[in-house]
């Protein structure tokens, strides 16, 4: 499709989506991704609002390492939290990005919208309006919580689901919540990935000695917002029951959120201040040194779409566990890339946990595993869809 121009409406410009949209570009002569943001996220700047820190412009927005044919533009609209609220904002949305195509003159052959809603509303909207192919990607809650709160949600997420010309889902778990629902839109399964790039083996004690952490500890390692999806308190009672067993581990809890202060008084509670440390969040590129200082990458969810440091732990080399949601069984298929455990279970991951810290890995193997996964692999999938999405808008 090289020629076209790209619109890509979505909530953020970071982490999954911008790895995305950016090996895509590859495929593009030019890509205007128009982010959505929440002014009022902002106070977080100056008020002790940790919960709203996360949504702020910067923490949405990362232009590092920009190809020069994305041009990011923000479209603010102001929303407080709730689900009543959430539902308004899909009108507010369109409303922003159709000033923006205006006053920046986008031009553009096709759309993809990251998330059902409210992205994927807008995408609809203007698929109707412009009449050109719209793909939407179903990542996680959008799909597999939102249709399914009461009958309204479930109306609003039909109509963007069939108002696409083909549907992206990260997962085999999600593919099966689509088909739940009246949708005849066809449905391709497209994991998330990693950059290869940017996460793979690099020595680990000098990892550990660049970060400061001891080079005599077994270290597990998480990555995640502290929220309560994630299920840090989880593993944080999963380490207490380690430290029966050994005493040799270091739990490292990378992320920041609006539970830091409940797991620190859970951490001190159980007087694991030696074994669990709190390190707040971290710049991406950051991210993979602190994978490769780890033996043993753990995210014990509640549930997930398709995590994609999953894919950055294992393009590192490391063993993973992870909880049977989402699409993480789809990936750790087999005890050679690591082990899976109900959630909400600390009892059964510590069981585990220790299990794995036991045992000797080949890392070419889960490297191997992988490489699957790598972006550039991942792009070449997605832009299949692009091209479907093109021929059947032009019957």
């Amino acid at each position: 499709m090289k020629g076209n121009n790209l619109l890509v409406i979505c909530h953020s410009y970071s982490t999954f989506q911008k790895d995305s949209i950016e090996e895509s570009s590859k495929y593009f002569d030019r890509v205007t991704v128009l982010v959505r943001t929440n002014p009022l996220a902002e106070i977080s700047k100056f008020l002790p609002l940790k919960r709203y820190e996360r949504f702020s412009k910067a923490n949405k927005i990362d232009l590092t390492d920009k190809p020069l044919n994305v041009v990011v533009i923000p479209t603010p609209i102001a929303y407080l939290p709730g689900q009543n609220s959430y539902k308004s904002v899909s009108k507010k949305h369109l409303a922003a990005v159709k000033k923006a195509i205006k006053e920046h003159q986008i031009d553009f052959n096709s759309i993809h919208a990251h998330f059902t809603w409210s992205s994927g509303f807008v995408g609809s909207e203007l698929k109707k309006e412009f009449n050109v192919p719209l793909v939407v990607t179903a990542h996680g809650y959008d799909i597999y919580s939102l249709p399914f709160k009461d009958d309204d949600w479930r109306t609003k997420i039909e109509y963007v689901l069939n108002s696409a010309d083909n549907i992206i889902t990260v997962s085999n778990s999600n593919l099966n919540c689509i088909r739940k629902l009246n949708v005849s839109t066809p449905v391709t399964v497209i994991p998330n990935g990693f950059g290869s790039d940017l996460f793979h083996p690099h020595d680990q004690t000098e990892c550990r000695k660049l970060l400061g952490l001891p080079l005599d500890k077994k270290i597990i390692l998480t990555v995640g917002n502290l929220v309560e999806i994630k299920g840090h308190k989880h593993l944080i009672d999963a380490v207490k029951g380690i430290t029966s067993n050994r005493n040799d581990i270091l739990c490292i809890i990378v992320g920041s959120g609006h539970l830091r202060s409940a797991l620190e008084r859970q951490i001190r509670s159980l007087g694991l201040e030696q074994y669990v440390r709190l390190v707040g969040g971290k710049p991406h590129d950051d991210i993979p040194i602190w994978m490769n200082a780890c033996d043993l990458f753990v995210l014990p969810s509640l549930n997930e779409g398709n995590p994609t440091v999953m894919f950055e732990a294992l393009g590192c080399g490391k063993p993973f566990i992870g909880t049977k949601v989402g699409g993480i069984p789809e990936v750790i298929t087999s005890k050679e890339y690591g082990s899976l455990v109900e959630p909400a279970n600390p009892d059964e991951l510590a069981e585990k946990i220790i299990f794995l810290l036991g045992r000797e890995w080949n890392r070419n193997e889960i490297l191997d595993h992988a490489a699957q996964y790598a972006w550039e692999n991942i792009a070449k999938q997605i832009m299949n869809v692009y091209n479907k999405s093109v021929e059947e808008n032009s019957e």
